[in-house]
């Protein structure tokens, strides 16, 4: 990186010539211009930030980013990314995805990004549904969603994004919604400082094709009763003056209780430090949809080695060893074909 002063920039530098091209009040909007307000604040560069996508609605975010970026193909955004991220470990990289184009066709290649902990930041657009293709199914969708390709309802278990980010062992997991601009930018600034992989999930609105998927938590009549926020080493509590809290059983399950009828200390005092994801991972099933209470905030924020880091150290060792590499000897050694 330069040593040169970062520049002061407005949403407007950052922000292309392209006019953007969703459906009227879909949440990728607020999603944008989230992302757009904060990035002056970050002390980065736009010469040196990258956003790559897939294919999918969110997948056109790059266009309006005024950024180095790349429209991938599909469910291959976190495979460019880690490319880009162990060959200029000096970039910003931003990757943005669907729930259909991260989890269907791009789910191996997230999962492995992240278990790696390739220095990216992931954003995760779940909308619950495939938005570009007219609305099908996605692989967030309730069971017994009935869309054009389920007629008769889904059958199919959905993911929980962050429950499969946790079991890969992501060292950063977030979660935030559409809905509430300084969250979002709370959550992705957390993300982009987290040297690894980072997934933040962003319920996302499709008022086309799912319109209303998340209202019953992240709605404004509910939101004070529905969302729990997750706030390192605070007591979980939630609703009208707190008066809701999380409690963890001999079992390790955890249950939503009135705190008037337990008392504070008994309730979860939440550590997203914690080496071991379990808790983390039992929050991330407190709910089984957004439509019962939903903890929001930073699940798992944990520091090990990341992937580009130790590729190069590596090489550094390698290179340091005696003796004369021979690449052309290493090409043909052991079997060989002549073509």
């Amino acid at each position: 990186m330069t040593d040169l002063a970062v520049p002061v920039t407005t949403r407007k530098d950052w922000a292309s010539d392209q006019d953007v091209r969703w459906c009227p009040g879909c949440g990728d909007y607020s999603i944008l211009a989230a992302m757009q307000l904060l990035l002056p604040d970050l002390g980065v560069r736009r010469e040196n930030t990258v956003f790559v996508s897939g294919i999918g609605c969110a997948a056109r975010f790059p266009y309006y980013m005024n950024t180095y970026g790349m429209h991938s193909i599909h469910g291959r955004a976190p495979a460019i990314a880690t490319g880009l991220a162990v060959s200029r470990p000096d970039l910003d990289i931003f990757v943005v995805s669907g729930d259909g184009d991260a989890l269907s066709i791009g789910g191996n290649h997230l999962i492995h990004a992240l278990r790696r902990n390739v220095n990216i930041t992931i954003l995760l657009f779940n909308n619950q549904i495939y938005g570009l293709t007219k609305g099908q199914y996605s692989p967030t969708s309730e069971v017994g969603k009935v869309t054009k390709s389920t007629p008769f309802g889904s059958l199919d278990t959905p993911f929980n994004p962050v429950s499969l980010a946790l079991g890969a062992e992501a060292s950063f997991v977030a979660r935030t919604h559409d809905m509430d601009r300084k969250h979002m930018q709370e959550m992705f600034r957390r993300a982009h400082e987290h040297k690894g992989a980072a997934l933040v999930e962003v319920y996302q609105n499709c008022n086309v094709f799912n319109d209303g998927a998340f209202d019953q938590v992240t709605g404004r009549a509910t939101r004070e009763e529905m969302l729990i926020p997750l706030e390192h080493g605070k007591p979980i509590r939630f609703g009208a003056e707190g008066h809701k809290g999380v409690v963890m059983n001999d079992q390790g399950q955890l249950s939503i209780v009135e705190v008037e009828g337990v008392g504070e200390d008994a309730l979860v005092i939440h550590d997203e430090r914690r080496a071991d994801p379990g808790l983390a991972f039992a929050l991330s099933r407190l709910a089984l949809g957004p439509h019962e209470p939903t903890p929001m905030g930073v699940f798992r924020a944990v520091e090990r080695p990341d992937y580009g880091s130790q590729m190069d150290a590596q090489l550094l060792e390698a290179s340091s060893r005696k003796g004369p590499g021979d690449l052309a000897a290493l090409l043909s050694s052991g079997t060989t074909w002549t073509v």
